[in-house]
């Protein structure tokens, strides 16, 4: 999984409010000033603009939203918290004419209180006046079709199939349009202020199989749970003469990551199976990697996943896991933008419990590495990408999904920069009886 990450829409800081703004401008402005007050916070500096060209227009604007009907009024009475304000996003309600990550990054530092709760409004009459004579009242409106309604126990196998294929079964070539010719959906790591995402997912790789020990004997059998596309397989293979075995549950991406090994001639020591860890069994490698998988698993199986992890590594083997985590831990719920479009079911455990649960199975923690800011990094690259070619990505999957996926990834760009989420790489090892466990002296063996 990556990134995923909390949206940051609602995310509380510590900066100081802006200058409050000035009077409406007639219309609908005028109307519906008590009633935006109160849900999006009388201090936020983004212009609002409604459908019949009103507008409020605080002192300093670092952006604009434009309502394009009444309907974004009705979605956010319904659901005054992230998750109405990206339905409106998403189905068209609402356009924003500026930087995405401006105004996510308006609306953490307003914290507006509305979001939170309708109690905020200065009374509940006022807003059903306002919204009456608006055209703004009415039932609820039916989330955009793009909104994950996963069914059966949390975290089944037949459920994660369902959430993995709900995110990565977009389509591959709107991923290759994202994440550019790395294909890689996660952290890079950028060893240079002018590496390119490239590289910097080249230095990824070559940091999580040094970190391995693949360098320090060719021809290592390594497993890669949660393989993606392959290109950390590929990699491996490539440089290191490893024996890959990738596991993924999305069909669209064994599809791809089986065609990219034949192309990258590495078919004879590289093998993508459609598998569940929970599958995995009565075989051994020398190392295994899980990059972006065990946001999937949960909290409740974390012990489970390291454990079957642990019974198909041999001794002295290395286990390196790279994963979004946040301090305490945390579920992407019901009322979040990204739990609802992006990962369902997925959750952010803190890396104290990674530690924990790895120690549990049997590893020795050795390493623990944060890359907080290079995935930060990384998504505005992300964005980036999707910005430049905006037209090619609509015809590929559609209007409302290409804005599902910049919102999420400007809005997880700024939870990295803020520290609202980070993301750790944690290498345990399996040590012999007598304690070898085969470790370097120090980290500079794996740069």
């Amino acid at each position: 999984m990556n990134p995923p990450a909390q949206s940051t829409l609602t995310d509380a800081a510590n900066a100081p409010a802006p200058a409050p703004p000035v009077d409406a401008v007639g219309g609908v402005a005028s109307t519906m000033k008590p009633v935006v007050d109160g849900l999006l916070g009388a201090a936020i500096p983004l212009r609002l603009e409604f459908w019949d060209g009103s507008s409020l227009k605080p002192k300093h604007s670092v952006a604009t939203l434009r309502f394009m009907s009444a309907d974004a009024i009705r979605r956010l009475l319904w659901m005054p918290n992230e998750l109405g304000l990206g339905r409106a996003y998403v189905s068209g309600d609402i356009e924003v004419d500026g930087s995405l990550f401006d105004v996510v990054t308006a609306f953490r530092d307003s914290k507006p209180e509305g979001l939170a709760t309708t109690s905020a409004l200065k009374s509940l009459s006022t807003v059903v006046r306002a919204a009456k004579k608006v055209g703004a009242l009415g039932a609820p409106l039916a989330p955009p079709p793009e909104e994950a309604r996963l069914r059966g126990w949390r975290h089944s196998a037949r459920r994660d199939a369902d959430a993995i294929g709900h995110h990565y079964d977009v389509s591959n070539d709107f991923y290759g349009l994202v994440l550019g010719p790395a294909m890689t959906y996660s952290c890079a790591q950028f060893t240079q202020p002018d590496s390119t995402l490239e590289e910097a997912q080249a230095a990824k790789h070559e940091l999580v199989c040094r970190k391995l020990g693949l360098h320090e004997r060719p021809g290592m059998r390594l497993l890669d749970v949660g393989c993606g596309w392959a290109s950390l397989a590929i990699h491996a293979a490539v440089h290191h003469q490893a024996r890959v075995v990738g596991i993924t549950i999305s069909r669209a991406q064994a599809d791809l990551a089986r065609k990219r090994i034949e192309e990258a001639g590495v078919a004879d020591r590289v093998e993508i199976r459609l598998q569940d860890y929970r599958d995995l069994a009565g075989e051994k490698f020398d190392a295994i990697s899980s990059i972006g998988m065990s946001e999937h698993v949960g909290h409740d199986k974390i012990d489970q996943y390291f454990s079957t992890l642990r019974s198909v590594l041999g001794l002295r083997g290395r286990l390196l896991n790279h994963a979004i985590s946040s301090v305490g831990g945390s579920k992407l719920g019901r009322t979040s933008f990204v739990g609802r479009y992006v990962f369902p079911d997925g959750e952010l455990i803190d890396v104290g419990k990674v530690v924990l649960a790895m120690e549990g199975a049997g590893f020795e923690v050795r390493d623990v590495e944060s890359l907080r800011e290079h995935y930060a990094r990384t998504l505005r690259a992300w964005v980036s990408n999707l910005e430049s070619r905006w037209d090619e990505a609509v015809a590929m999957v559609g209007e409302a999904r290409a804005k599902i996926w910049r919102l999420y990834m400007a809005g997880s760009a700024i939870g990295f920069e803020d520290g609202g989420v980070a993301i750790h790489q944690v290498l345990g090892v399996v040590p012999t009886e007598t304690g070898e466990a085969g470790m370097p002296a120090t980290r500079s063996d794996w740069g």
